[in-house]
Formats: C-alpha cells, sequence, structure tokens
C-alpha cells in the first residue's frame, strides 16, 4: 500500500465557496475516487487556506490515470481549478507531493511491534530506583 500526501493552497477570497463544494462532494466524483482505488482519502484546511491532502492506494500510478482518463474527474478538476494558486494543470495532478518521513505502524514493525509507553518506563523507573 502506497501513502500519499499532498498540498495546494485555495485562493483566499474563494475559502467559503471551496469549502461549500466540498459538502457534499458529487456523488460520481466520490465513486471514481472509489473507482481508481483511492481509500481514506481526507483532506485538511490549514491557516491561509493550506490544505492538505492524504489518501491510500495499491498502485498511484494506476489510480492516477484512471481519474486522467475520467469524463467525471475531468469536469470536477476543471470546475474545482480556479480555487487553486500556483497551479500548472489539473489540481489532481498538478499538487505537490509531501515526503513522508514518519509512520508509527512502519516504525513499530522495524521495532519488533512494541514500544513501551510511558507508564510502562515510569514503573520499570520506579522498580529500579527502588532496588538500589
Amino acid at each position: 500500500m502506497t501513502r500519499v500526501a499532498f498540498q495546494l493552497q485555495i485562493r483566499a477570497e474563494l475559502l467559503d465557496e471551496y469549502l461549500a463544494r466540498h459538502s457534499p462532494v458529487w456523488p460520481e466524483m466520490l465513486a471514481e475516487i472509489a473507482a481508481a482505488g483511492r481509500r481514506n482519502y481526507t483532506l485538511f484546511l490549514g491557516d491561509h487556506g493550506t490544505l492538505i491532502g492524504y489518501y491510500e492506494t495499491d498502485d498511484d500510478a494506476a489510480a492516477q490515470a484512471y481519474l486522467a482518463a475520467s469524463p467525471v474527474a475531468a469536469r470536477w478538476e476543471a470546475e474545482m481549478s480556479r480555487f487553486f494558486q500556483g497551479l500548472d494543470g489539473r489540481p489532481d495532478q498538478a499538487a505537490t507531493a509531501l515526503t513522508e518521513v514518519f509512520h508509527l505502524e512502519d516504525q513499530l514493525a522495524t521495532a519488533g511491534g512494541h514500544a513501551a509507553s510511558d507508564d510502562d518506563s515510569t514503573s520499570r523507573n520506579d522498580s529500579e530506583s527502588s532496588a538500589s
């Protein structure tokens, strides 16, 4: 599975309209996202219109190709493109990709699947201290 995060910048004067367009998204666009193989697709809005997107997929190139060929996605992206600053092309294809630097499950798997909780380490420290 591949995790993908990206960043876009919403034009401040269009922020309210952008939010309204996502409540709800067209049912046919939701179906296309799912059919493309994207799961857990989430958008987060930060200060000053910074938008962070996240999704998971088994094959991101195939998902991108599916959506690039979709008339529904083309229509949606054409309508949404005016909301973003600094893009050359469709928002779903021109967004700035973010580099993953940490994923809890990956690190736990590498560490053997167990990380001591704060309570465990406190208990250990208390026991070690009392043994001295």
